[in-house]
């Protein structure tokens, strides 16, 4: 019988294809969710408990009440503006909701966790692509919370016994390609959905030129002045975590304390690339405009993943750009018909 999964976060964008994934593969799956952000009817297998991180005696309850072999953690505040505007509300969810999860799982002594970290803790990049060795100096309040959990998981690693892996994503993009799952995010901030509602706004007999698409910055020391990031698909992101919950659920694995990987595809990819791509994929030719670049922003974050390669066996399936746009283009076709 396959291991029992408590996926935490697993209503939203990420966390709802790995319980997809995790079901399809055999695993016994539930789910803890506030809601907050993610949707009930994006849980498609397993049981379903809605609970707040921050309600102790209710984390300790589920902890009760189930026995759990690994915990995948994906609730997390995730956007950086917001968490410059209102750090409170990140220190409060990513740092003591975290803690309040790891203090239930050890007293159910539960000691195996796969965690959702980011490239964020790499803060402004001196080399690219950015290795796993490159020093962490987060430049906003949201990386800051995510490097303080990975010292917090080395140090509960080396006092408690707790096996973990802190996974750091580059720019999570694409959605299920049979059509279950999309990505719905109020208010959207990821590039690839913005620009393709721009080409559906367009589609559906809108103003080309009345655009509401912004393209921040033109002028980096990039080849075509726009800001390169390294996308890497959703399921890609599901995969990847399911190599790493085998790896750390193997009696003999030579995974022990803390371990932490970067996820990405290896090669970046621009703003204005994206926007190529997308008028590709939909065949609307749809405007943008460009205003100043937005402070912290780095000109490009480019990942190595292959520490991942060499040691999970990680492999991207969906690496062209032009294929992630798609289906994140069937997606929001479905669920917005012209």
């Amino acid at each position: 019988m396959k291991p029992s999964v408590l996926v935490v976060g697993g209503a939203g964008y990420i966390g709802s294809h790995m319980v997809k994934r995790l079901a399809r593969s055999g695993y016994a799956v539930t789910t803890l969710d506030n809601l907050s952000l993610g949707h009930r009817d994006a849980v498609l297998a397993g049981a379903f408990v809605h609970c707040d991180l921050l309600d102790k005696e209710g984390l300790a309850r589920v902890f009760a009440g189930h026995r759990f072999d690994i915990v995948m953690h994906f609730a997390a505040s995730a956007f950086v503006g917001e968490s410059v505007r209102d750090p409170r509300k990140y220190y409060s969810n990513n740092v003591v909701g975290a803690l309040n999860l790891l203090s239930a799982m050890l007293d159910a002594k539960v000691r195996r966790l796969i965690f959702s970290s980011t490239c964020a803790t790499y803060g402004i990049p001196d080399e690219i692509p950015i290795t796993e060795s490159h020093r962490q100096l987060p430049i906003n309040p949201y990386g800051n919370t995510k490097l303080v959990i990975e010292r917090v998981l080395q140090d509960y690693g080396a006092a408690y016994g707790l096996e973990s892996v802190a996974l750091r994503y580059f720019n999570a993009a694409g959605c299920d390609r049979e059509g279950d799952l999309d990505e719905r995010h109020e208010p959207e901030t990821h590039l690839i959905p913005l620009v393709l509602r721009e080409a559906l706004r367009v589609e559906g007999g809108g103003d080309r030129a009345q655009t509401t698409l912004t393209v921040f910055g033109d002028d980096y020391p990039t080849p075509d002045g726009t800001c390169v990031r390294d996308y890497i698909h959703v399921e890609d992101l599901a995969a990847a975590h399911l190599l790493a919950a085998e790896r750390i659920l193997e009696e003999r694995s030579s995974l022990r304390g803390f371990e932490f990987f970067n996820l990405g595809n290896g090669a970046g990819c621009s703003v204005l690339e994206i926007i190529a791509a997308a008028r590709t994929v939909t065949g609307v030719d749809f405007g943008y405009h460009v205003a100043g670049r937005r402070p912290g922003d780095p000109a490009a974050l480019v990942g190595s993943a292959k520490k991942a390669i060499e040691v999970l066996g990680y492999k991207p399936e969906i690496p062209r750009v032009e294929d992630i746009v798609a289906t994140a283009w069937r997606a929001l076709k479905r669920r917005v018909p012209c």
